[in-house]
């Protein structure tokens, strides 16, 4: 690919997504605590983040993602970003510190006075540390920790996220695993790298993962290429991942489409979705003919996406669902082309291994795999390096296929 190409690619990818934060679009702000939530953004709205504090949405509207923000009143004041410091070795130990009840003479009630008196947090903060018996003895490291603490108990700033697939799996995973299938992000960059998704690639996903799979799939894709999604539902899922994404929805309708179980059979007759009437027809109310109009796109959008899903030849079939994969695999395999990848996601080993000592039966299937996916967190610091305390047990099993 060359220079241009390139430029082009960007071009299509920011022209998909927005690069700063607008009205509607569902923003995740990360908190002191490092805690991250969803809030939609409203014009002329006032959003409230519990102990944090509460501003008016109009202030995040027209700004970039990643820019920190401390809540002052009802108004925001951009903070400058954190640089990191060299931390001193010290001989300080804390083997000699006893954290006992009177270690902080500072009560509970006074914090709450200097908060309502209107005191900054770092100033509480800097109180607790001076009053603090035993803060000298710490070690420097430990100091850092206990003013990280402080901070993410009074500090009123907060941090937008940018809407990257990773930062959504990330926070999704950490909210509520369960609703994505136990996917953490390494699991979902195997899986892309798996079945090779790239822009202009044209794809079929079966996805029970909020729509993660698909919300990965179409960032990749940057607005050009083809998905189809099948699902067990009438209408087009809603998925909650995607909302997070803030695709442009016009692009989306054009390289996106969803078919349910019933209509991806071949067999299946679509029902007539518009009267013979026209929808010119004259005595008919304007609304009516609004609504006509709008049953005929959504029929001819049902029968173009059948058309195209058999008509075959994509190049990859993904799937994460509750189904038996098995089934899966004999009603879709028919439309993937000849070395396309399929991927299969579960969060237990035992669906896979027996959808693979099948596929090592049928010539059709070329080195069905599993993969486990692992993943642990270090602290690294000089002589502190060690795992985190606590960690996922596991981002799911993958089985990866090739049609032969």
């Amino acid at each position: 690919m060359d220079i241009a190409d390139c430029e082009d690619a960007t071009s299509a990818l920011n022209s998909f997504k927005a690069t700063t934060i607008q009205s509607g679009h569902t923003v995740l702000l990360r908190l002191p605590s490092g805690e991250t939530k969803g809030f939609k953004v409203e014009k002329d709205a006032t959003i409230s983040i519990g102990r944090v504090g509460s501003f008016r949405a109009n202030e995040l509207i027209g700004h970039p993602y990643g820019l920190t923000y401390e809540i002052r009143g009802k108004e925001l004041t951009v903070q400058p970003p954190h640089t990191l410091q060299e931390v001193e070795e010290t001989d300080a130990t804390n083997e000699l510190i006893n954290d006992g009840e009177f270690v902080q003479p500072l009560t509970l009630g006074e914090i709450e006075g200097l908060k309502k008196s209107g005191v900054h947090a770092s100033d509480i903060i800097k109180a607790q540390i001076e009053q603090h018996a035993n803060y000298s003895l710490k070690t420097e490291y430990s100091k850092e920790k206990y003013k990280q603490r402080k901070e993410a108990k009074y500090s009123k700033t907060f941090s937008t996220v940018e809407p990257t697939i990773y930062n959504v799996c990330d926070h999704w995973f950490k909210k509520d695993q369960n609703r994505i299938r136990d996917i953490r992000p390494d699991t979902l960059s195997q899986i892309l790298n798996l079945a090779n998704v790239r822009p202009g690639g044209r794809y079929i996903v079966v996805d029970e993962a909020s729509g993660l799979l698909v919300s990965a799939i179409l960032e990749r894709l940057g607005g050009e290429g083809r998905l189809i999604s099948i699902c067990d539902v009438d209408s087009p899922p809603a998925y909650p991942v995607m909302t997070l994404m803030n695709f442009r929805k016009d692009i989306v309708t054009n390289i996106h489409s969803s078919l349910n179980w019933a209509t991806a059979q071949e067999d299946y007759t679509p029902v007539a979705a518009v009267a013979q009437e026209s929808s010119s027809e004259v005595g008919k109310s304007e609304r009516h003919r609004i609504r006509l109009d709008k049953r005929k796109n959504a029929a001819d959008t049902l029968l173009n996406a059948r058309e195209e899903l058999f008509a075959g030849e994509f190049d990859a079939l993904l799937i994460a669902s509750d189904y038996d994969p098995l089934e899966i695999l004999q009603n879709l395999i028919l439309y993937v082309a000849g070395s396309g990848s399929i991927v299969v996601q579960s969060p237990f080993s035992q669906p896979l291994t027996e959808l693979q000592s099948k596929l090592r039966l049928d010539p059709g299937y070329l080195a069905p795999s599993i993969t486990e996916s692992w993943l642990r967190r270090y602290q690294v610091l000089p002589g502190r390096t060690h795992p985190t305390m606590s960690t996922s047990g596991s981002g799911g099993f993958l089985l990866h296929a090739i049609k032969v």
